[in-house]
């Protein structure tokens, strides 16, 4: 087993060795190993240029116990070359509260699908500095809402899309992480006090109803349907639309034709025609109550993203039967200490053959992981640090993606006393 580290000091590899310097790269050249090497030589310099820097001398510090990592967050290639794998690990100390997770969309403040790299540079500059990123969620394969992720997200405390059927990962206002199944209770209540559930910029059900905020684009994308363009009532709470919450809107027009234009500062609200027929009339000027309640309450939550399925579930990897192929794969994983983002380069015989849901989850429990979920993976799988795409992507190119879970390194506070010039 070989470990490239890029921290600021010397590391135990994974297999309890000390850092071996650049790492041997597999496989038949120009190849996927010659793709990786090209991509490995930058963060290998990188990593001889952090090192100088520092002053560190690899073979004095090799037998040194490790000093304490003050930057809470290091990066470590695993290399294990009997199978191969080759595993991109970015890792994070929980008690660094000025390290914070955000995640993207793929075009920004809109659904879509971009690469993750594309989608790092549009974290707001507010947020801090983007250290490190990984893909997100599956994704819906809808033509009217490509790169609507298929589970919950959250982004800078905007409620982006809503839960689905599998798991949903959440930082808590403590900055702790949960890993858990999330139930939408989403409904709007029509002013004779009945109510109707909604799904969220999505494709709405047979007979049901949908919300689309400006986060879904431009317009409904809808064929058909009752719609109502929401504004704010007065003195409530509005927009971004946030999770656990409750909205007072007013119904500011309706039409019958669906696709509707979606102003900045509306919502629309979207119905088949059969459910607008069994609804109270309406009128421009009514008011509506928007819930986005959840079970559990995830109310203040800042940055959720889906996932699935569960790896390690209270310090034991999950059970699997049946014949589980290998692929690339991209997992979460953390303890009351650290959390884990790592990604396995896979399908590139030679270089990494991917992991099985088995093998990844016996990985996460090796790296000390107390709870861990899967994200999407195969050509998906991507880490990107500092500036650079660490992994080889298993199509040879990075293929878009519906979301990403980026780490960010949040700007120091102004000190007292201090005036912006």
């Amino acid at each position: 087993m070989q470990t490239t580290s890029l921290e600021s000091r010397p590391r135990q590899a994974l297999s309890g060795q000390p850092p071996r310097g650049i790492p041997r790269v597999l496989g038949r050249p120009g190849g996927a190993a010659a793709r990786f090497a090209s991509r490995a030589a930058r963060w290998v310099l990188a990593g001889i240029l952090v090192w100088r820097a520092v002053g560190f001398h690899t073979d004095a510090n090799a037998a040194a116990p490790p000093a304490k990592n003050d930057r809470g967050y290091a990066y470590i290639h695993d290399e294990v070359p009997d199978v191969p794998w080759s595993i991109h690990i970015f890792k994070v100390d929980l008690s660094h509260r000025e390290l914070e997770f955000h995640t993207t969309s793929g075009f920004g403040d809109a659904l879509g699908m971009s690469t993750v790299p594309a989608q790092v540079k549009t974290v707001p500059k507010e947020y801090g500095q983007p250290l490190a990123a990984v893909n997100g969620d599956f994704y819906s394969n809808s033509k009217r809402y490509r790169g609507r992720p298929r589970d919950l997200q959250i982004r800078h405390g905007e409620l982006v899309s809503g839960p689905g059927e599998h798991l949903a990962f959440w930082m808590d206002l403590d900055g702790k992480p949960h890993m858990t199944n999330v139930v939408s209770r989403f409904h709007v209540t029509w002013a004779n006090g009945t109510t109707t559930p909604f799904d969220l910029n999505s494709d709405r059900r047979l007979n049901g109803a949908a919300l689309y905020t400006p986060s879904v684009g431009r317009t409904t994308r809808t064929a058909v349907g009752t719609e109502l363009v929401l504004e704010r009532a007065t003195n409530s709470l509005w927009l971004p639309l946030g999770i656990g919450q409750k909205y007072t809107a007013r119904v500011r027009e309706f039409r019958n034709t669906g696709d509707t234009p979606i102003p900045r500062d509306c919502m629309v609200l979207s119905m088949v025609p059969l459910l607008a027929s069994q609804l109270p009339a309406f009128e421009v000027g009514d008011t509506v109550q928007i819930s986005t309640e959840t079970i559990p309450c995830l109310t203040g939550v800042q940055t959720a993203l889906g996932g699935n399925p569960t790896l390690v579930r209270n310090g034991v990897a999950m059970q699997w039967t049946g014949i589980e192929p290998r692929h690339p794969r991209t997992a979460l994983g953390w303890n009351k200490d650290y959390l884990f983002m790592v990604e396995v380069d896979g399908r590139q015989r030679g270089l990494s053959v991917g992991m099985t849901f088995p093998e990844l989850a016996a990985y996460m429990v090796k790296l000390g992981c107390q709870e861990a979920m899967n994200l999407d993976g195969g050509g998906s799988s991507t880490m990107w640090v500092s500036g650079n795409t660490m992994n080889s992507p298993s199509e040879g190119r990075e293929r878009p993606a519906a979301n990403a879970l980026v780490v960010v390194r949040k700007k120091p506070a102004n000190p007292e006393g201090s005036a912006n010039k």
